[in-house]
């Protein structure tokens, strides 16, 4: 210590800080074992996966390592892509809901090799999607990846029954667990098929009966139906209903799973949403959200494990499209979130087919007609509308008929 003007100097304690604070500052990645490197990566989002062969060759290691997969696999979830359907079916472009952008993949080999680009996406689940070509048969693919593998052929006789709704149902990533259904029949006698790949074959159809507690008031013996509209659709089939669906939705479903119970909504040819408990076996029908002549278009999503519908109607020459929740006990419809009249006038008396999918409290939505094209993110929780820009590919605007969620995940396997 030394003194200065009778004051005695004490040694200043600040010097160490900066010192201390460098240790820290000058830690890097690589100083990490590949386990801890592989876990802290695998938190990064799936889009920065594929850059990793441009940082060094440690990481491009990582991107190709089995273990790195089993990391990724231990992530509880991820923020949705949306794969998008085109009038030609034959593109592979996904909407990155965490980058906002939009993205064109490798279409898998083994679809354009065996489907002659016939295949649609009927259903997705986890990080897989579901494709069915025009023979009937089923491909499960990985769009990430591009690893995809056709599932055994389905019962010849089913064929020969009206195909409903398929859903798809994802319990393990990584050891490529899942299931596919598929509810067929005229309604009043329904049944569903299960595909198990843990087995790697079909499992015997069940029948569904009617539940007993089912007050819809709807007979569905009936062949009276005053209340239907006859139109073409987009794929030159005219339809007796008051809705119109696009070639792509045309098996549009979600599955639930509520208290142990697994159950699939469909919409069916009238326009109500049909529900399938496939656990207890019985099947009952919701009654209408509007009278039939206000109705125009509809779709059923899954949001946060509950199944809520989207519909677009017009009314006061204006058009409005509102999301809503089923009441169990009252048995009643509940409005719960709605677009601003603002927005959605401009769908007046276009004929507007409405298209949608939910991902966690998000609702995606695909709009399309002869005279327009637009996408939508509603958030039901604050009920926010935001308008997705437009997907340009080669200086192109392309336009989409319907989407499809997944989890993009590089474990994923078929």
């Amino acid at each position: 210590m030394e003194k200065a003007n009778g004051c005695i100097s004490r040694p200043s304690r600040k010097r160490k800080l900066p010192q201390e604070g460098n240790d820290v500052l000058n830690f890097t990645l690589d100083e990490l074992s590949d386990d801890l490197l592989e876990r802290v990566l695998s938190w990064l989002p799936t889009s920065t996966f594929f850059r990793f062969n441009l940082v060094c060759k440690r990481w491009k290691s990582v991107a190709a390592s089995e273990s790195f997969k089993l990391a990724c696999s231990r992530i509880p979830s991820r923020e949705p892509w949306f794969f998008m359907v085109d009038p030609n079916l034959n593109q592979s472009v996904v909407f990155d809901s965490v980058e906002r952008s939009w993205k064109k993949l490798s279409h898998p080999p083994l679809l354009s090799q065996n489907c002659n680009c016939n295949s649609i996406p009927v259903a997705a689940a986890g990080g897989l999607v579901c494709f069915r070509n025009m023979s009937g048969d089923y491909f499960v693919c990985n769009p990430v990846t591009g690893s995809c593998r056709e599932l055994p052929p389905v019962n010849p006789d089913s064929h020969h029954r009206s195909l409903h709704a398929i859903a798809m149902n994802a319990y393990s990533n990584y050891h490529g667990s899942y299931k596919l259904f598929l509810v067929s029949g005229d309604l009043p006698k329904l049944s569903y098929k299960v595909y198990n790949s843990s087995a790697d074959c079909w499992e015997e159809e069940i029948m569904l009966r009617r539940k007993t507690d089912d007050c819809t008031g709807f007979d569905f013996d009936s062949n009276d139906d005053d209340d239907a509209v006859y139109f073409l659709s987009k794929a030159g089939n005219v339809v007796a209903t008051n809705m119109q669906r696009s070639p792509s939705k045309q098996f549009s479903s979600v599955i639930t799973h509520k208290d142990g119970e697994e159950i699939v909504y469909f919409l069916s040819s009238s326009g109500t949403v049909v529900a399938c408990n496939l656990t207890q076996k019985h099947f009952s029908e919701y009654p209408r959200l509007l009278p039939v002549f206000l109705e125009y278009s509809i779709d059923v999503v899954e949001c946060k494990g509950e199944m809520l519908v989207v519909m677009l109607s017009e009314f006061f020459e204006s058009a409005s499209i509102r999301v809503w929740r089923f009441d169990e006990k009252t048995k009643t419809w509940n409005q719960i979130a709605g677009m601003p009249p603002s927005m959605s006038h401009e769908f007046y008396g276009k004929k507007v087919d409405i298209n949608c999918l939910g991902a966690g409290n998000q609702i995606f939505i695909c709009l399309s007609s002869a005279e327009l094209c637009s996408y939508f993110r509603c958030d039901i929780v604050t009920n926010e509308w935001v308008e997705v820009p437009k997907c340009c590919l080669n200086g192109e605007a392309m336009e989409f008929m319907s989407a499809f969620s997944f989890e993009p995940r590089i474990e994923a396997s078929v």
